[in-house]
Formats: C-alpha cells, structure tokens, sequence
C-alpha cells in the first residue's frame, strides 16, 4: 500500500511538471534548427561576414556561421573576447569595437574560457551554447517561486521563460538571461538567510552586466527608519559593487578609457521611452508597417504596464518589489540606442523588472488583465526565434526525378547578391529584401521542360507598386503595401535559365523601424512545386 502511494505522489508530481517540460522541449526543438553540421550552434553569436577581416586570426581560421551582408551583432565581441579573457592578445584591439567597454561584462567570457578549458575552438561553441544552458537551469530555479500547482503558476512561470528579452537573449548569445539566473540565485540565497553569499554572488553578476548592481536594491531593510538593518545593508551593498569598482580600475589601467560606445545608453527620463511610443504609433498613423507596430507595441504596452504597477502600487517589504522599482526606475533613463529599432534591447535590460512583476502581482482573478497585458513580451517571441538566413531561401517540392537529374544537379532558384539582401526567416516562414528592381533566376538542369505550381507573398514597408514577369510576360503588378499572397499554376520551365523579373516604380528606402538598409520589396515562402514534365490535360501552360 506504501508502494502504491508513493507511486501515485510521484506521478501527480509527474503530470504537473508535464506542462513545463512540454515548453522547455519545443524551445530545444526550436534550437536544434541552429545546429549546422561543421558549424556548430554559432549562428546564434550572430557573426556578421562584413566584419571578418578584422576578426581574431584564429577564428578566421574556424568553420563557423557568419551572416552574409551583414555587420554581425554585439556576442560576437565578446565571444572573440571569451577566447582571450586575459585581454592580452595583441589582435583583440582591432577584433573588438571597443575592448575597454565590452570587456567591462567579462563574467561570462570566463565562464565560456573555463568550460572550454582555454581551447579557442571549443571555447567558441561553449559561448555558442551557456544561454540555452542557463536558461533551462533558470527554468528549474523558478519553480521555487511558481512551483507547479495550478494553471496561473504555469502562466507566470511560462510568460518570465518565453518573454522577448529572454528569448532574445538566447538567440544572440547575449548577456541578459545568464545574468537573470544570477540575480534569481542571489535572491534565493537571500531568502535562505545568507545574505552575505547572496551579496557576494549579486556583486560577481555585476561582472556580467553593470545593469545587475540594481538587483542589490534586495537588501534595503525593510524597516526605513532602523539604523542597525541600514548599516547592514549599506556593508552589503559595498561587497555587491566591489566586483565590478575593482574591475573597472583595472581596466582603466590595462586598457585606457572606454570611450562614448555606451552614451546613447542613457537620455534624460522618459526621452527615449518617449520616442519609441512615437515610432511606435507611426505605423498606425499610415507610416510605415504595421506589422512592425504591433510587434513594437506589444512592448511598449507590457513595459508600460509593468512600470505603473511597480510605481502605483508601492510595496516596500517585498524584495521583489524593491528590485522591480530599482529596474522601473531604470526605464525611466534608458536612452535611444536601447529602445531603437523593431522591438529594441529594452526588454532584455528590463527582464528582472519582467520577472518581478510576475512574482507581485496579487494572485486574484481581478487582477488577472494586468498580468495578461504586463505579459504581451510573449507575443514576439515567436518571431524572435529564426533560423539562420541563407539556409532555405525556396522551397522545391515535388518528386526527386524532377527535382534532381540522374547526374545530381539540382533543380534550383538563384537569387543575386548585389540584388537581394541576405535571407532571413522566422520559424514558419522565409524570405529576401531586394535592393530594387531584382530578378530570380530558376534553373532547369534537364534537356525537357518541366512544369510547376509557383506560389510566394511580396510585401514592402512603403507604399509602391510592383509588378513581376517572366520574360517578356507580366504576371502580376499591383501595390504591396500590404502582403499580396500569388499563386502561379502549370508554370512552364524552360531547360537551363528561366528568369523572373521584379520591377517597382520606386528607389529603395530605409524602412522605419531603425533599419539602415534600403529596401525595396520583399519576396516572402518562395515555393516551387513541381507537378512534371507535361500540363495536367485540358489545360494550358503560361510560356514565359
């Protein structure tokens, strides 16, 4: 009988945690599409091809994922640093933007060189991977606060785990969600009575990101007018920020001045919180997409909403609540360079206050909208996570004898690169920014035509009108300020080159979401469905 409960406790235990396994094994599932055989998870440190000569020889030397067209994004830095951490290679200087400020969060390059036991190559795919394996341990740490009893646990729990900052955070390689999972340890050392290694622990995150010394607001007494709690947290205090004080002259000393990378990282308050809700509107007002206004305002609604809970209802016993005002205070002051472009980096620089709102906020049914809404940084998660651009740019489908000759050469569409941008996708669908008028090159390696279903979207971010051809036949023209979904039945393929041709009646703009490239159009779920050699009977195959 003893057994049989047991067994029975265990597996309530069981399907209870389902839920979160469940999430956690789609977002590895999810991942596992950034594995390139040879390459490793290294399209995730987000490399960018236009910046490889200045790269460290040795990963030059390196089989790794770098984005054509592209300057590549901040992991990058630190990722060449992380094989290197002692910050003495003499290539360094010129591999890293600025080495005095990025050196600054040097915490996770250590990890990265200590894991990859100081071998450059594996020291690279270690830094590749650190934020999926902090992330499923800050799934696990989580549970001490919404442990799996109910649905609005699971909600909570879900909506920290997929908000846009940490998602992000992963995606890029970035500092923010290892430096969330360290300001949640630090807490719950904390609430465990042992505040010094909790301040000790808080003061090593500042090595990870200086942001993290906000997190230090925990140990604020609760009491304001007890002196002795005062003097005591004022001693921790002091041990949170030494870390990174120490840090920062050493780099003074070895490195110099760090120079202004960072001045636009502040503004004065509300200035640039202020500003995104304008670009953010701007769409909605007939400027600009706005597919690309939803997404900036599921944002700004959550981290509005987040902000007023935390100024409105003030809570000063609680710890969470002292770290949430401490990063609502934070928003305050943060400046253009963090809240520009789609979506910005400001939800990552404010996960903590993400994770402290869904720690405070009453558990009653009432308050249920504010939690919903304080949770829209979900919805652009999905999004968020795409696949390295130039793996699939079209889909040909169809069968393999028409798909591939006896010899082995492919049936296959060519998209030029002084045309077309690099491709880019999300995890359901793909898709190439032209550079202007552009054409697509689909190449038939076999002797005899061959017949297929074409199908593709084109949207742009202006209003214009394009219009496609093949050869000296117009297909379709119209305006693509909104998706125009086409479907092309019975196209006839020509042997060896049949050329589609995109026009538009105006130059290539910057779109306006931040982006400085000029774009014209975009061709978005190119497919290509080959039904075979001949038109289905009765019907009669457009000729290019």
């Amino acid at each position: 009988m003893a057994s049989l409960n047991l067994l029975r406790v265990r597996l309530a235990r069981f399907l209870r945690l389902l839920p979160h396994a469940a999430a956690a094994g789609l977002f590895l599932l999810i991942l596992v599409q950034f594995y390139l055989p040879g390459q490793g998870f290294t399209a995730l440190i987000k490399f960018g091809a236009d910046e490889a000569p200045r790269y460290l020889p040795e990963l030059r030397a390196m089989n790794f994922y770098a984005e054509r067209d592209s300057h590549g994004y901040d992991a990058q830095y630190y990722a060449q640093i992380a094989m290197h951490p002692q910050l003495n290679h003499p290539a360094l200087r010129d591999a890293v933007d600025s080495l005095p400020y990025r050196a600054r969060r040097i915490l996770f390059c250590w990890t990265a060189y200590g894991l990859g036991l100081g071998q450059p190559e594996w020291v690279l795919h270690v830094f590749a991977v650190q934020n999926i394996l902090c992330w499923l341990v800050l799934g696990w740490v989580l549970l001490r606060w919404f442990p799996p009893h109910g649905p609005q646990n699971f909600l909570r729990w879900f909506a920290v785990m997929f908000s846009f900052g940490l998602v992000v955070s992963v995606r890029d390689s970035l500092m923010d969600g290892p430096s969330l999972l360290l300001i949640a340890l630090g807490v719950l050392l904390l609430e465990a009575g042992r505040t010094w290694w909790s301040a000790l622990l808080l003061g090593v995150a500042g090595l990870g990101k200086e942001t993290n010394l906000i997190a230090g607001a925990a140990f604020a007494p609760d009491n304001w007018l007890d002196r002795a709690a005062w003097r005591g947290a004022v001693m921790r205090g002091l041990l949170v920020v030494a870390p990174l004080f120490l840090w920062l002259l050493f780099l003074q000393v070895r490195l110099g001045a760090a120079g202004d990378l960072g001045a636009r990282n502040f503004d004065w308050p509300f200035f640039g919180y202020l500003g995104k809700w304008r670009e953010t509107l701007q769409p909605f007002l007939g400027e600009g997409s706005r597919e690309i206004g939803r997404g900036n305002a599921c944002v700004m609604i959550a981290l509005t909403v987040q902000w007023l809970f935390f100024a409105l209802r003030p809570r000063w016993q609680s710890v969470w609540w002292r770290i949430g005002a401490g990063y609502a205070a934070l928003l305050v002051v943060l400046g253009e360079a963090v809240w520009e472009g789609y979506l910005g980096a400001s939800p990552r620089v404010l996960l903590p206050m993400t994770l402290a709102f869904n720690l405070t906020v009453p558990r009653t049914w009432r308050w249920w909208p504010v939690l919903l809404l304080g949770n829209l940084l979900v919805w652009p998660s999905v999004d968020t996570m795409s696949s390295p651009p130039g793996t699939v740019d079209t889909r040909i489908n169809g069968p393999r004898l028409l798909r591939v000759t006896e010899d082995g050469r492919e049936l296959a569409a060519q998209f030029d690169a002084g045309e077309w941008y690099p491709h880019e996708r999300s995890y359901f669908d793909y898709w190439r920014w032209s550079r202007g008028p552009a054409h697509v090159v689909v190449q038939n390696p076999h002797p005899y035509p061959v017949f297929a279903d074409v199908s593709l979207r084109l949207k742009s971010s202006d209003e214009r009108h394009v219009t496609l051809r093949a050869g000296e036949r117009t297909l379709w023209s119209g305006p693509t300020a909104q998706p125009v979904e086409l479907a092309f039945p019975n196209v006839r393929l020509e042997p060896g080159d049949n050329v589609w041709f995109f026009d538009t009646d105006r130059p290539p703009a910057a779109p306006p979401n931040g982006d400085t490239r000029l774009i014209a159009f975009r061709v978005c779920d190119l497919v290509i469905k080959l039904t075979g050699p001949l038109p289905p009977p009765g019907q009669v195959a457009p000729r290019p």
